[in-house]
């Protein structure tokens, strides 16, 4: 499986041949430094690590130093291990966005939008009471009943209620390569990628 660390930068829209107008997310991705060979032998298990994004020298630790000396780069910031890679890598290779083709569809992966403690309206949408005849002034978004009677006597493991939400790791699937501008080291996908902008993302092959 090959990937690619990158960095939403943005919405914007792009009008296809037929004149469709496509909303795409904009993604500046790479280039990365392979920075670490995960072997059976050594590690117990294969895998390609790569880094992407320069921390300045003051702010970087003096571990995170020497491991990335051993690459022959500078200290990066968001660091992904990809399993079942290629194998034509070696560490201090370069990965570019020269690996995705247009027309090709990818999986990304970044992180949701954190939106603090929510109630079970916002959180699972759930309709709430509804009305507010026979004096209930302060139920319409309440979750209701939450547990049964003497049997079970008690709440099920699960049950949708109040809670924090967002901040997940979320895979988007089979997302189109709309456009690839390597020059610029920017991506086009189309629909929207989780996170806010300057959040970081993984995009599979």
């Amino acid at each position: 499986m090959l990937g690619i660390i990158g960095k939403k930068v943005g919405m914007t829209s792009v009008f296809s041949e037929e004149g469709k107008n496509i909303p795409c997310t904009v993604i500046e991705a790479g280039p990365c430094i392979v920075t670490q060979i995960r072997t059976e032998e050594n590690d117990g298990y294969t895998a390609t690590q790569i880094a992407f994004d320069d921390v300045s020298e003051k702010r970087s630790i003096k571990s995170a130093k020497g491991h990335f000396e051993k690459a022959r780069t500078s200290v990066k910031r968001k660091v992904v291990e990809f399993r079942e890679w290629d194998g034509e890598h070696t560490i201090g290779d370069s990965v570019s966005i020269d690996i995705l083709e247009e027309g090709e569809f990818v999986d990304v992966v970044g992180t949701s939008k954190g939106k603090g403690f929510q109630g079970v309206v916002k959180r699972h949408g759930f309709r709430g009471v509804g009305d507010a005849t026979h004096g209930q002034h302060n139920r319409l978004r309440a979750p209701g009943s939450i547990g049964a009677c003497s049997t079970p006597s008690r709440v099920f493991k699960g049950m949708r209620m109040a809670g924090r939400m967002g901040g997940e790791r979320v895979k988007m699937i089979n997302l189109e390569v709309i456009k690839v501008l390597a020059d610029k080291n920017v991506v086009l996908v189309k629909g929207a990628v989780p996170g806010p902008k300057g959040s970081y993302v993984i995009i599979e092959k």
